[in-house]
């Protein structure tokens, strides 16, 4: 069983941790809760925090001839600065952090979804767009892991989130160590997933760690963090996950039997179609993983991406359903 490092995610206070929303109430996410024993939390709330009370009156974000500001409608109050100022503030406190998972929604903490209105009241929103807060995140950490907690309900985004999540924080362990030794490691045990990611950025990758130029630990660390952050960038495709999982099989092909073949190609092209999820060839092949002892393979990341005990029903069943949920 793999050893995991606790990634550090600053998460909205009001998702399980306070009831600090607008109404006094708190958010619950059956994901966050499971996450508790695995992660590092840094909970906040950016309202209360630039001294609204809870509860409180309501905010709306306004779009105006300067941009967009945040508003309190009852109060007549322009909190724009204020927010900004405490997101600045509070961003550059971060000396270590992994993640977001943010309120959707939020006027201040949404990502993507917050209404964006014309005016001040009584009018309907024209458009959707980050929170004040969550903009602010996003313009410094979008290579991060950052998801809103309405979101994670999906099973791919979920699936994602959590794989990025861990192996950002893994590396950020490795960095700390300043040992090319283990940056090597690192990038041995997570070439296959990386591959499932994006297999240009992993060639990349291999050749910063090669390191046939002899650059000093520091440029090579700095390069292939870099490089990571692209890799990860952009979730694994079916194709590419069928890719791999084809690969896989190549170290296998001479001690399996016809049969054994024919049942994983046959699994493949159920998942390619969309009728079995991942989780099914996938399973297959870590069955002939543990029933041939092959030590590379037992070590790699993309069979174990984050601790098992956060799989449930929906990252089990993850279809090749092709659709969009990163635009």
């Amino acid at each position: 069983m793999r050893r995991f490092v606790r990634p550090i995610v600053v998460v909205s206070k009001c998702i399980e941790f306070e009831p600090v929303r607008w109404n006094g109430q708190m958010v619950s996410s059956d994901f966050v809760k499971k996450l508790k024993p695995y992660v590092n939390f840094v909970p906040v709330c950016p309202e209360v925090e630039i001294g609204l009370g809870v509860p409180r009156e309501t905010l709306r974000i306004v779009s105006t001839n300067g941009g967009l500001k945040l508003m309190q409608p009852a109060s007549n109050l322009d909190l724009t600065e204020k927010m900004l100022s405490f997101a600045h503030s509070f961003l550059d406190s971060l000396t270590t952090v992994d993640g977001f998972i943010l309120k959707s929604g939020s006027p201040s903490s949404a990502l993507k979804d917050a209404r964006i209105y014309p005016g001040i009241r009584n009018s309907a929103p024209l458009a959707r767009g980050p929170g004040v807060f969550g903009r602010a995140v996003l313009e410094r950490f979008s290579h991060l892991a950052i998801e809103d907690e309405r979101r994670l309900i999906n099973p791919r985004v979920k699936e994602h989130f959590l794989r990025k999540l861990f192996a950002i924080a893994s590396f950020r362990e490795v960095k700390a160590t300043e040992s090319l030794m283990e940056l090597v490691r690192f990038h041995s045990e997570n070439k296959l997933l990386l591959n499932a990611y994006n297999q240009r950025e992993t060639r990349t990758l291999g050749r910063i760690v090669a390191n046939q130029e002899n650059k000093p630990l520091a440029e090579i660390i700095r390069v292939y963090e870099h490089h990571l952050f692209e890799a990860l960038k952009r979730p694994a495709r079916c194709g590419s996950n069928i890719n791999v999982m084809m690969h896989i099989m190549g170290y296998f092909g001479k001690k399996l039997s016809k049969e054994e073949k024919s049942f994983f190609l046959d699994s493949i092209e159920k998942y390619r179609s969309a009728r079995i999820p991942l989780s099914v060839p996938m399973n297959v092949l870590k069955a002939w993983v543990i029933r041939f002892q092959d030590d590379y393979l037992m070590k790699q990341t993309f069979f174990e991406p984050y601790p098992e005990e956060l799989i449930d029903i929906g990252a089990m069943t993850t279809y090749c359903d092709r659709r969009e949920y990163w635009k």
